[in-house]
């Protein structure tokens, strides 16, 4: 892999750690995500490992022209083995340096792969931090994973940006400036890092 290229497979393998353990009786705790339940939050995940699967390999199936959407219904009895497998998946793609080159598409969006993994990594961190903290687990991640998201998240934050924003992000919560960078970074994207079920 590139050193340029961020392994992407930390986080999703934390991601994937926090999915195996969520409990039965969390499905329908709410989320830092207005609107989801944990269910819904799960089977966005789901989806999402997909499509940016899908991405890096620019395979040729048809995908779909929307972002993956979140439906606890559509979850199906094995989603604790059959999400971390995708979640899998998806870290292996991307240690592909051809999947950083060129152009993909993902969630309806034509974008050069270079952008498109991070914005896999962004979805995997911030959706790390989405189910951790509305199920009450344990939330890390690694330095070089968090300093690539900041640097994303950067890039449309901040006055004049909202346009670049596009709807997929909330409007940003303003957080201290000598806040961790983990909670700078989820104020760039629209979270609370205060948010508490």
């Amino acid at each position: 892999m590139n050193p340029d290229h961020v392994d992407l497979g930390p986080a999703a393998s934390h991601l994937a750690e926090l999915v195996r353990n969520v409990a039965e009786s969390d499905l329908t705790a709410r989320t830092p995500c207005p609107d989801y339940r944990v269910g819904d939050l799960l089977d966005h995940i789901d989806g999402l490992a997909l499509a940016f699967t899908w991405a890096a390999t620019k395979d040729a199936v048809d995908l779909p022209d929307a972002a993956p959407s979140g439906d606890a219904a559509r979850l199906g009895h094995d989603w604790r083995t059959r999400i971390p497998a995708a979640l899998d998946a998806l870290a292996a793609a991307w240690r592909d340096p051809d999947a950083w080159t060129g152009m993909t598409k993902a969630g309806g969006i034509e974008l050069p792969g270079e952008v498109c993994g991070l914005v896999a990594l962004d979805e995997l961190v911030v959706h790390g931090w989405d189910l951790a903290v509305a199920t009450g687990q344990p939330f890390h991640v690694d330095e070089r994973s968090l300093e690539a998201v900041a640097a994303f998240a950067a890039s449309f934050s901040g006055p004049g940006t909202e346009d670049q924003r596009d709807g997929a992000f909330g409007p940003e919560v303003p957080v201290p400036a000598d806040a961790p960078l983990l909670d700078r970074v989820l104020g760039m994207l629209g979270r609370d890092p205060r948010w508490s079920p």
